[in-house]
């Protein structure tokens, strides 16, 4: 069946609220030498999204003004050098924007098989979230078998990706969150505690829950004031990565602590990184993971879907912080 011209997407007409997102017409975009050009079903909505919106995540040069780094859909053509992927694949996929569209254009080795068991709306969950927490969790802070890990934002769908994955690869994990119902959800996906920030105090807690020793990673989006308590949170020789910072950039870094305990502290953003990066944490989560998600270890949580003309609805949910788990786009 030929392909259209035009497509349906979400643009952001002006840096600003959820109401700058408007429904659009595009041109069909078109697959480099190296890309796949995938028919979505549904796009992942995540902060970075909320970000670009208000004009705080800068664009890059290459990159899709069209919001939207995840999405699940079905392979409709392919550039001239593609190997590992054929028209009629279903696949997931970490994109360099343009997800809040009916067609997108992805690297061949940021795409990964939808795992079997899944749809590829539960599919299309996955890959922002799952791509972000191999990079920091695993890659840069090391996490190993039977080490602890503390889960900032445990209900987000980075919490909730994170969670899942480091119980399924043998850790204690635990979790903050923002009210009981949270904290619950964290407990159900494994977490061996769920700290409730707004009534507890989590460096107490996490100090009784390990005995004082404290946890071996933490992986934090909230930064700002959390920083020395988390410092003190660390075990010996622990490693703190930092993927946002909702409470603000800056704090104060006590190098003694730092120096005396062996500690690491480090972060990273994704996005910009290249493409050879991105390939390289793809075949890691097909060989480490996704058997994980296809024994059913590992599950999508979906709190609701949004058809793609109401993203700005999607968007004020996930400002509201109201969700436990992914929000989904479907076309």
């Amino acid at each position: 069946m030929p392909l259209p011209n035009k497509m349906r997407a979400v643009e952001i007409s002006k840096p600003g609220g959820p109401e700058v997102l408007l429904p659009v017409e595009r041109p069909l975009p078109q697959p480099k030498a190296n890309e796949i050009l995938v028919k979505v079903a549904a796009a992942g909505v995540n902060r970075p999204d909320v970000l670009q919106r208000t004009g705080n995540y800068p664009v890059p040069a290459d990159a899709s003004d069209l919001p939207g780094l995840e999405i699940a859909g079905e392979v409709v053509a392919c550039g001239a050098a593609v190997k590992m992927w054929r028209p009629g694949d279903s696949v997931c996929a970490l994109v360099h924007g343009g997800g809040y569209a009916e067609y997108c254009v992805t690297p061949e080795v940021q795409a990964l098989p939808v795992p079997k068991g899944l749809t590829p709306l539960e599919a299309a969950s996955l890959p922002e979230t799952f791509f972000t927490v191999w990079s920091n969790v695993y890659d840069r802070a090391g996490l190993k078998p039977g080490e602890s890990l503390l889960v900032q934002g445990g209900s987000s769908g980075i919490g909730v990706a994170a969670i899942q994955m480091a119980v399924a690869t043998g850790n204690r994990v635990f979790a903050t969150a923002g009210s009981e119902e949270k904290c619950a959800a964290c407990v159900r996906l494994g977490a061996e505690k769920a700290i409730n920030y707004r009534t507890q105090d989590f460096g107490v807690e996490i100090k009784s829950a390990t005995a004082g020793k404290g946890v071996d990673v933490i992986l934090d989006m909230v930064g700002g004031d959390y920083f020395p308590k988390e410092l003190k949170c660390l075990a010996d020789d622990g490693r703190l990565v930092f993927i946002a910072f909702l409470r603000g950039p800056k704090t104060e870094l006590d190098i003694n602590e730092l120096m005396r305990r062996r500690l690491t502290v480090c972060g990273s953003t994704l996005r910009p990184r290249p493409v050879d990066f991105k390939g390289a944490i793809a075949r890691r989560l097909r060989e480490k993971i996704w058997p994980l998600i296809e024994a059913g270890r590992i599950k999508p949580v979906i709190y609701r879907t949004f058809p793609l003309a109401e993203a700005r609805e999607a968007h004020k949910l996930l400002e509201s912080s109201q969700h436990i788990g992914k929000l989904v786009l479907v076309t």
